[in-house]
């Protein structure tokens, strides 16, 4: 079986996003995936079923490489339906102790990459009238409660703030987004290549170092979440024709969010008198 929706996949030779790539290329769909590691990408997917596999280079923090990519997938394989915005990495560390340098390099792939392929690839969305934007955030784009993980989590969180806005502008032609909030899938998002540590740590932080370690040690490898089931809920949404705003992927996940939701709820409640007596007086 083969199906007409063209998709383009970031961060494709590893993880989530090589799992959907290899899941998509089975059922049918035409696939564009990019990766820094254009080598690690073909031995990854070393078949080519029916060309309808095109594997690119991209560097995500350039425009004009994002640029190419785009204009060769439209060219390549006729077009462009789904995009899935999955590249990416964690930064783990204290506020006070990741640097200004650190800091930049996590939201210039996490965030301003990002925006580089939403920048490169809306104009064909928008005019064709369809079209559907998954931006990959994390449960920790929705709750920051977590030590030692604060960078992270704002660049995660601006992912699902743009991903609101975008999704309010592209209303009203026909293109949908979805912001994506994944638990802890068994991929290797916890390992060195996609885990950094803060180049100057600072010792006094213990419950940073035991959260970092606990990441590392204990929950790298024993992840709860089935990355297949992950990636079928992801095409099963696709083919929706009212999709959600958010997905929160994983028990955890939907667990967690709904602890957030409680705790906003309660300061809601103890303040509102104060919160909503703060207009002019009559």
């Amino acid at each position: 079986m083969t199906t007409n929706k063209i998709w383009f996949v970031t961060g494709a030779s590893k993880g989530l996003g090589l799992t959907l790539v290899r899941k998509l290329l089975a059922q049918g769909y035409a696939v564009a995936a990019t990766s820094r590691n254009l080598t690690e990408l073909q031995q990854a997917v070393p078949h080519n079923p029916n060309g309808r596999f095109l594997p690119l280079h991209m560097d995500l923090s350039s425009e004009e490489s994002v640029r190419q990519a785009i204009a060769t997938t439209i060219s390549t394989l006729g077009g462009l339906d789904v995009v899935v915005n999955n590249a990416g990495y964690g930064q783990v560390g204290g506020l006070e102790e990741i640097t200004d340098q650190e800091v930049r390099q996590n939201f210039e792939v996490n965030v301003f990459g990002l925006l580089n392929v939403i920048r490169q690839a809306t104009p064909h969305l928008r005019a064709q009238g369809s079209g559907y934007v998954f931006n990959i955030s994390s449960v920790g784009g929705y709750t920051g409660a977590f030590p030692g993980w604060g960078i992270y989590c704002a660049t995660k969180f601006a992912v699902a703030g743009l991903t609101e806005s975008y999704a309010a502008e592209m209303q009203e032609f026909g293109v949908h987004a979805t912001v994506v909030y994944p638990g802890y899938f068994r991929t290797d998002f916890l390992t060195a290549g996609s885990l950094s540590i803060p180049k100057q740590p600072i010792e006094a932080y213990q419950s940073v170092r035991d959260s970092q370690a606990q990441h590392q040690e204990q929950i790298n490898g024993n992840q709860p979440g089935d990355p297949e089931k992950a990636v079928d809920l992801l095409i099963q949404v696709s083919e929706t024709a009212t999709p959600p705003l958010h997905l929160f992927l994983g028990e955890d996940a939907y667990h967690l969010a709904e602890q957030k939701m409680q705790a906003v709820q309660k300061d809601l409640r103890a303040w509102e008198a104060a919160s909503t007596a703060t207009a002019f007086s009559a």
